[in-house]
């Protein structure tokens, strides 16, 4: 099957064991070592790029079609296999980056893949050790069990069995006794696995502590952030970044939150209106599934000629699995099939305005994947999360010139709430944060203790919400239904880092949009080649560790 004719669904798979990766790792390590020159070396530096994209292509094309459906016993199986031995591939890994960090050749191979891949490196082996390998199994065991817990809640609601995903229509329906009676079909399947959700946690909390103490570190905090390759900020800016949050933008937000009661006429925002702008309702998507990809098609093929080339693509293969459907994980996602150099995207579109974000948001991802695909330094694509998420959320605000063919007079309606939506998300996305850094830094709390630090964070960074009719988010629970606090933590707060840098590029493209739009793809091209504070400034963007950023940032989006 050759790159020009492939299609996602009819792609073959075939396990790839952990046997057969070792052995061709090990092959790939000693000639590493034994090659007598930079240049031999980055030729067998090549051969891992093969080695580890044929590795990572099987993986998620396992994943996706599990994801597709938990029900499906073979991918189960297959899922599980990589949740084993993927801390094995990692152990090799390391090993290999062991050999990479300390050549002899490092100023010929620092010009070949760039300074900050072997700062990534440093990081990379502060966070692994064999030591911790069967705790990964476990944890990934974890995630999985999360995964698969969430995917199975069936509600039978108004005469439908619905999953999570596909009951979001009801949460923000226009008529408030339907978002009431969904509200409550929801707290009731939760209720049966809300102990499971507890148990869960308490061991993932445990898990990754112990991971810590193994690397020696004093909690997990610490880890995570060499985890997630922090080369160029640390917990203290991250605090800062939080504490600007609650004296700048919560009150702002606040009041974005009180123009949209007002809208409602409500007395009080509950958590049943949370999701909910418009007294007449939401705007969602006209027309089928096909309509909204078709007004993609439009879009993309206007905005500009990468974006054209990159759109066609992707329906082309037919890239994208979207549909929602009973038994299907929650969640949307991209990621790269390296083999075919092929974004691909999972999500579950349910009749919501979220439809539409899929196609922006999602696709802001795999169109800078799409664009860099060809590079040959798989380092130079490497990108750290706030950097990913910079490129997501932007593409959101870029695309929103075309939101009448998804929305059509109800387009300005959609705008004005994708704003506010994403000025209100950062608070929330910072109190995602703060949370984990507490359980983290106090593993020995108790699974109601930890409920109570949701509370109380909820009392600072949502102080307008209230929960009458919840009863299962009333208990502090919000955090359990947020994957990532589960599957990726301390991934969240690159949301929020991002959310901010994607304002500015909003602010930008309202005084030249195509001057703002070249700004982007700079940054985008740029992908993993230089610091994240870097590349901003590069397009004239500030660094959300500026000195005054939130106030001056709140101050533009005031007026």
């Amino acid at each position: 099957m050759t790159e020009s004719n492939f299609k996602l669904s009819t792609l073959p798979y075939k396990r790839i064991t952990i046997e057969s990766f070792e052995k061709e790792g090990k092959e790939i390590l000693k000639e590493f070592k034994e090659a007598k020159s930079g240049e031999q070396q980055f030729l067998a530096h090549k051969k891992y790029y093969e080695l580890t994209k044929k590795m990572a292509t099987a993986m998620i094309l396992a994943q996706l079609r599990y994801d597709g459906d938990v029900t499906d016993k073979f991918y189960e199986e297959e899922q599980n296999y990589y949740d084993e031995i993927s801390p094995k591939i990692t152990a090799f890994e390391n090993e290999y980056k062991k050999a990479l960090f300390n050549t002899n050749f490092k100023g010929y191979l620092e010009d070949k893949i760039g300074k900050i891949a072997f700062k990534d490196i440093e990081f990379d082996l502060k966070s692994f050790d064999k030591s911790i390998i069967s705790l990964k199994q476990e944890e990934n065991k974890l995630i999985s069990e999360y995964s698969k817990l969430l995917a199975e809640v069936s509600i039978d609601f108004e005469g439908e069995k619905l999953n999570l995903s596909l009951l979001e229509k009801y949460l923000t329906s226009k008529d408030r006794n339907v978002r009431i009676k969904a509200t409550k079909a929801r707290s009731m399947a939760l209720e049966k696995i809300k102990d499971n959700l507890d148990d869960i946690y308490d061991k993932m909390v445990k898990n990754r502590t112990e991971q810590a103490k193994k690397l020696g570190y004093k909690s997990y905090v610490e880890l995570a952030y060499y985890s997630l390759r922090r080369t160029t900020y640390g917990i203290e800016d991250v605090r800062k970044f939080r504490e600007e949050v609650k004296r700048y933008l919560v009150p702002f937000a606040s009041k974005l939150h009180d123009e949209r009661r007002k809208r409602l006429s409500l007395g009080k925002l509950d958590s049943v209106d949370e999701g909910v702008y418009y007294l007449e309702g939401n705007p969602a998507p006209i027309g089928t599934a096909d309509d909204i990809f078709k007004a993609g098609k439009k879009m993309y093929s206007e905005l500009s000629p990468e974006t054209k080339e990159f759109f066609d693509f992707m329906l082309d293969h037919e890239l994208f699995d979207v549909l929602g459907r009973a038994n299907k994980a929650g969640g949307g996602y991209m990621d790269m099939l390296y083999t075919y150099k092929a974004p691909i995207i999972f999500a579950n579109f349910n009749g919501t305005s979220g439809d539409v974000d899929v196609i922006t948001h999602e696709c802001g991802h795999a169109f800078q994947g799409f664009i860099t695909r060809n590079d040959e330094i798989m380092e130079h694509n490497d990108i750290k999360m706030e950097t990913a998420e910079t490129h997501s959320m932007s593409m959101e605000f870029f695309t929103e010139k075309w939101m009448d063919l998804f929305f059509g007079d109800r387009a300005d309606d959609y705008r004005k709430m994708h704003l506010e939506y994403a000025i209100a998300f950062i608070p929330y996305g910072c109190m995602v944060d703060e949370f984990q850094e507490i359980i983290y830094s106090k593993p020995e709390l108790t699974k109601e203790e930890r409920r109570q630090v949701w509370q109380n964070l909820e009392s600072q960074y949502k102080p307008h919400l209230k929960y009458e009719n919840d009863d299962f988010l009333g208990e502090g629970r919000r955090w359990q239904l947020q994957r990532h606090i589960y599957m990726s933590p301390f991934y969240y707060i690159d949301y929020c880092i991002a959310q901010t840098c994607a304002l500015q590029f909003k602010i930008k493209m309202n005084e030249n949009y195509y001057d703002a739009w070249n700004k982007y793809l700079a940054f985008s091209m740029e992908s993993a080649k230089d610091t994240f504070q870097n590349m901003l400034h590069n397009v004239g963007l500030d660094s959300p560790f500026d000195s005054g950023y939130m106030e001056n940032l709140i101050s533009k989006l005031d007026k």
